[in-house]
């Protein structure tokens, strides 16, 4: 088992161990999820949303894959848009989430593709899609470097990796944005959910996730090109879209 180490929230923890606490986080949240984000987000994580779509460059007949899409947000809008001939698969590592997703969309009528998968392995082939996003997911991987790699080999050339993520907020509404971070979501999650700690991780998690720059630098370092990213909200989430050719 490896020794080495890597960020769980502000904790420094033994990459093996990373996994399973991150599971845990997802299992006690799963079910009260959809709710959170509109109460932590004021509802603003369906205009971020939005926005991804609206980027992605997706059409009628678009193969897409989403990358830790929980409880499918982005594979619903998706659907709806690739229609019958395309295809949209929804994958994540923890099951609870998953299932979750899967069950909504089919409550929806969009029976897509649900696959439970490490994002460092994905059980794809090279060159197959032309979309893959991966929302509020990248932060929780243990290898970063690894998953960036990963969606950039199963993306055909021409395709496009988006990568929709809370960032570092402008410098001016930082103490705010930590007194909330901190403060209020963690009382927020204790009263909805009864698990004030899952959301003090997640808070901590952004703390210690790459700024802007050190992102795009990452997905160029995985081979992906024209990478830029769209600020959103001062900063609080940012959206990197690389291409491979």
């Amino acid at each position: 088992m490896s020794d080495n180490k890597t960020h769980f929230g502000y904790q420094t923890v033994a990459e093996h161990e990373k996994a399973q606490r991150v599971a845990d986080v997802f299992d006690s949240v799963a079910s009260r999820y959809d709710l959170m984000n509109d109460l932590m987000s004021g509802g603003m994580h369906r205009l971020w949303k939005a926005f991804t779509i609206q980027r992605s460059g997706i059409r009628e007949g678009s193969r897409v894959l989403d990358v830790a899409g929980g409880t499918g947000d982005l594979s619903l809008a998706f659907a709806k848009k690739v229609g019958k001939s395309g295809q949209v698969w929804l994958t994540d590592i923890n099951n609870a989430m998953l299932t979750r997703g899967r069950d909504r969309l089919l409550d929806r009528g969009y029976p897509v593709a649900a696959t439970q998968c490490d994002a460092e392995k994905l059980p794809f082939p090279d060159n197959w899609f032309d979309c893959v996003t991966v929302a509020f997911g990248l932060r929780n991987m243990t290898h970063k470097d690894k998953a960036l790699a990963e969606m950039r080999r199963v993306l055909r050339p021409g395709g496009r990796l988006l990568v929709l993520e809370f960032s570092h907020v402008w410098k001016p509404l930082a103490p705010l944005y930590d007194f909330y971070s901190f403060q209020v979501i963690p009382r927020i999650g204790k009263l909805v959910t009864n698990d004030e700690d899952s959301y003090r991780y997640l808070s901590e998690s952004i703390r210690v996730h790459p700024g802007q720059e050190e992102l795009k630098a990452m997905m160029e370092e995985a081979g992906l090109e024209k990478v830029e990213y769209f600020n959103l909200s001062f900063g609080v989430v940012a959206l990197h879209r690389g291409y491979k050719f």
